[in-house]
């Protein structure tokens, strides 16, 4: 028997995407997005930009010319003192937008996300309990709930 990571979902009565078989719904998985007219290896980089796309051109454009979605993800921690005044109320949207097109933009993320069926999709990250479920599995899982909108608009 293999091991298993207790801190992921593995029960089989959901989609665990965090490094996986449905790991393309991880904005960190190697998927390219243009997005606000630019092209980004990583639907996590345009999302860290966005962070900055009003407020910093300077950390706009670092994060463009980031190696890689972890790289992209420390600068916009570093600096979260700059991102948009408004950004609570705003990031929900702004993901929502960035993986609808990462969606229409790679036939397999769409194979994926219509081969997971009617189950539950979920970030099912140990590290974040706003867009996965965090370490107890309680968090909001907003990613997760991007997904699944997006799967019951193809449906139809």
């Amino acid at each position: 028997m293999q091991n298993r990571d207790p801190q992921l979902e593995t029960s089989g009565k959901r989609i665990g995407f965090y490094e996986r078989e449905f790991y393309c719904f991880s904005n960190f998985s190697s998927f390219k997005v243009k997005w606000r007219g630019r092209n980004w290896d990583t639907s996590e980089q345009a999302y860290q930009a966005s962070h900055f796309i009003d407020t910093d051109p300077a950390l706009f454009e670092a994060i463009v010319e980031s190696n890689s979605a972890h790289e992209a993800f420390k600068i916009a921690q570093t600096n979260y003192d700059k991102v948009q005044k408004n950004w609570i109320d705003i990031k929900t949207g702004v993901m929502e937008e960035i993986v609808r097109l990462k969606l229409e933009q790679n036939p397999y993320v769409m194979k994926k996300l219509l081969e997971s069926g009617d189950l539950e999709i979920v970030e099912d990250s140990p590290k974040d309990s706003f867009w996965g479920w965090g370490e107890d599995h309680k968090g909001r899982n907003e990613l997760g709930k991007i997904w699944m909108k997006l799967r019951t608009e193809l449906k139809k």
